[in-house]
């Protein structure tokens, strides 16, 4: 094997390596959302590294199953959640 072969293959091992060791991280935070919108309710939850971002994830994914358009999104997503439970 050239030398250009092996530096590649090492390379690849370690990318590969750091994307398995990071796959097997708990996240930080989990929370569940629920979001109420023009007659739709949708419940999601969502594990993030902060709480803050596992509650955006939440309301953002909720918000995706019960608005349409980036102007009903946008207006969902500014909404007050029904209920948040993080743990």
């Amino acid at each position: 094997m050239s030398r250009a072969g092996l530096i590649g293959l090492i390379a690849f091992a370690a990318v590969a390596g750091f994307i398995a060791y990071q796959s097997f991280l708990l996240p930080g935070k989990t929370c569940e959302v629920c979001m109420s919108y023009r007659g739709g309710d949708q419940c999601r939850t969502v594990s993030a590294a902060t709480e803050d971002e596992a509650l955006q994830g939440a309301i953002v994914n909720a918000c995706a199953f019960i608005s349409s358009g980036v102007t009903d999104s946008m207006a969902c997503h500014r909404q007050e959640p029904r209920s948040k439970r993080c743990w």
